[in-house]
């Protein structure tokens, strides 16, 4: 069962979908939020974990970033990893007001740059009892490194230059200067990385392609993407659980396995063989195992 929902983020109201069981009873039940990759709206992968999930006997939590998608903000597409974060514990929020959700058994998902937003919302919010995340990805670190960090230094000044000079630019009264999350068009990509041509294949094609995604974000948004660290702290979960899920294949696992490192226990790496970071957004024979996983780890860890 699907419904829309809509709950407030700092003041802007987001536009979510709770999915609960068909055969749901009555009994408050198990929760898990489950927020979108950088990019993405809610009804594209995160749905697909969340509908699976529900199968299983979760209710679970999607929804629109601010700024993005049906979600309220100005302007739109901002990719703010502090507000990304608060909407996550927005979401949160929203469900422990519920009566059919037992605010005691909530956990969080986070796909993507929500792999670096969940956690991160988790360190300081206990509500959070378990915290998985599916081909995470710090934001901050790829967009400003560059993927595999072959970006120095002097990159980040050049583009908070022209942060600042779009501010102002903005403030006059010009529209947001914008970049795309995945290339239009397939051509020239032979020899890129397979994260930037997979993006391609997803979010510009019918395959996985939604209205709502509009591939654009400020660029300004990189004077608050820089500021961000979503793991420094990711100790700070434990004693809670932490379960990060990558492929074998794909070439942003090393944020994955770097923030394990980094974690206390009890935490757990899982890796996919064959998958590549967007494989498991959609394709069956990588999600099946992954919602295996989330299943069983949810399941131990948001019991009653």
């Amino acid at each position: 069962m699907k419904t829309n929902v809509t709950f407030p983020s700092a003041g802007l109201a987001l536009a979510g979908l709770l999915f609960t069981p068909d055969d749901h009873t009555g009994e408050p039940l198990p929760a898990v939020v489950v927020s979108h990759p950088g990019g993405g709206v809610k009804e594209q992968t995160a749905s697909i974990y969340a509908e699976r999930l529900a199968r299983e006997g979760y209710a679970t939590l999607v929804f629109d970033a601010a700024y993005q998608g049906e979600s309220e903000g100005e302007p739109r597409g901002l990719e703010n990893p502090f507000q990304r974060s608060e909407d996550v514990r927005a979401a949160v929020t929203y469900l422990t007001t519920r009566d059919d959700i037992d605010p005691t058994r909530i956990g969080a998902l986070g796909i993507c740059a929500s792999g670096g937003y969940v956690p991160f919302a988790a360190q300081t919010d206990h509500r959070i009892k378990a915290v998985a995340t599916v081909s995470a990805v710090d934001i901050r670190s790829l967009l400003v490194e560059g993927l595999g960090r072959t970006q120095g230094p002097e990159v980040l000044q050049a583009m908070l230059d022209q942060a600042g000079a779009l501010r102002t630019a903005e403030a006059r009264g010009a529209a947001p200067a914008v970049q795309n999350w995945a290339p239009e068009s397939p051509e020239g990509l032979e020899e890129a990385p397979t994260l930037y041509r997979e993006a391609q294949d997803y979010y510009r094609t019918p395959r996985g392609g939604h209205a709502n995604s509009t591939n654009e974000w400020p660029l300004r948004s990189i004077d608050q993407i820089a500021q961000f660290d979503p793991y420094a702290m990711i100790d700070l979960i434990a004693p809670r659980p932490l379960l990060m899920i990558i492929g074998s294949e794909s070439d942003t696992g090393y944020f994955s396995r770097e923030a394990i490192e980094k974690a206390d226990e009890p935490k757990e790496l899982f890796v996919i063989d064959g998958a590549t970071h967007i494989a498991l957004y959609d394709q069956d024979e990588y999600v099946t195992p992954a919602v295996a996983k989330l299943t069983g780890f949810f399941g131990e860890h948001l019991t009653a």
